[in-house]
């Protein structure tokens, strides 16, 4: 990785920005099960500092340990658009889902200056017949929302709007530098009235904080209002590197919540499965009630295998 580190490019928030040469941006997963057999993710880092983001271990393969520095070293990547036409060629011929912000936000506050997710886009839409989603917390990705129907008249495209409270003031201590809960809501129904299909993501449900039915009632009401066509959701996830900063978050914020979540995860990452199956429920439950389509994140299909591409487009 070291070879492709390139210049400090800005200084801004206190956060230092610096240049990444991609070898690829568009990335075939053949990991564990996944519901998308490509991703891609302009930048390494996020500033968005979302106290449970699960990919803070990422920059632990840049030598960089310190929990804050996935948020304060933000590394923008750059490929060449010959390049991105041509993996995106062989995403496309590969039947399965490319999806933008798997691990960090594309349109995170880095993109209003140095616009990798656009150049993105732009040459996804140089290749029709592709299916893309794209998962985002920011407002910026309204901003796109005339190449994203550009790139609907040919292709299957999906913008995912995480928002995961309505509640402003706990959205800022849960997602620091992430907009507002409300304007992503108006994001979402321009997305939408531009003719985007949006999605509403409950990711992560937080226990003791964001699992309440009055939360996710309102979450799913907006979302509904907003022009979305369904919701997704999954319970918090506690891997290694996102557990100490999480709790280390909660001792400090909602201390009277640490030995809830002992309970719930016993030092495991995932939360227990009859707890799981509650919320599981009661999302179900609400979204019938509300008129919105509903799933768990799991319920989407493993792309590891390739389908028959259409060759209709």
């Amino acid at each position: 990785m070291a070879p492709r580190l390139g210049l400090t490019l800005d200084e801004c928030r206190g956060v230092e920005y610096h240049e990444l040469h991609a070898k690829d941006l568009v990335n075939k997963s053949n990991a564990r099960p996944m519901p998308f057999g490509w991703t891609v993710n302009p930048y390494r880092g996020c500033e968005m500092a979302c106290r449970y983001c699960f990919a803070r271990y990422t920059h632990e393969f840049l030598g960089l340990n310190d929990p804050d520095a996935f948020e304060r070293k933000i590394y923008v990547k750059e490929t060449k658009r010959d390049r991105l036409i041509a993996e995106f060629r062989r995403a496309r011929k590969s039947g399965q889902l490319v999806a933008l912000g798997t691990a960090t936000d594309p349109y995170q506050p880095a993109e209003a200056k140095f616009e990798v997710t656009r150049r993105v886009l732009e040459a996804a839409r140089e290749v029709p017949g592709l299916l893309l989603s794209i998962t985002t917390k920011s407002t910026l990705v309204a901003r796109d929302a005339g190449l994203l129907r550009e790139i609907g008249a040919s292709s299957e495209v999906t913008v995912n709007l995480s928002i995961t409270t309505v509640d402003p003031a706990l959205a800022r201590r849960l997602e620091p530098r992430a907009p507002r809960p409300d304007l992503r809501f108006v994001a979402m129904n321009a997305l939408a009235d531009a003719g985007v299909a949006t999605r509403l993501f409950i990711m992560p449900i937080l226990p003791g904080l964001t699992d309440h039915e009055e939360n996710l009632k309102a979450l799913l009401v907006a979302a509904r209002d907003a022009g979305a066509v369904g919701a997704e959701s999954n319970v918090l996830f506690l891997r290694p590197g996102t557990r100490e900063t999480f709790l280390q978050f909660l001792a400090i914020d909602f201390p009277q919540l640490v030995p809830e979540y002992e309970r719930l995860y016993r030092g495991l990452a995932y939360a227990r499965p009859d707890y799981v199956r509650d919320v599981e429920r009661r999302v179900r439950y609400l979204a019938a009630e509300v008129g919105l389509a509903a799933r768990r994140r799991e319920d989407r299909p493993d792309q590891r295998t390739p389908r028959q591409l259409s060759l209709v487009w």
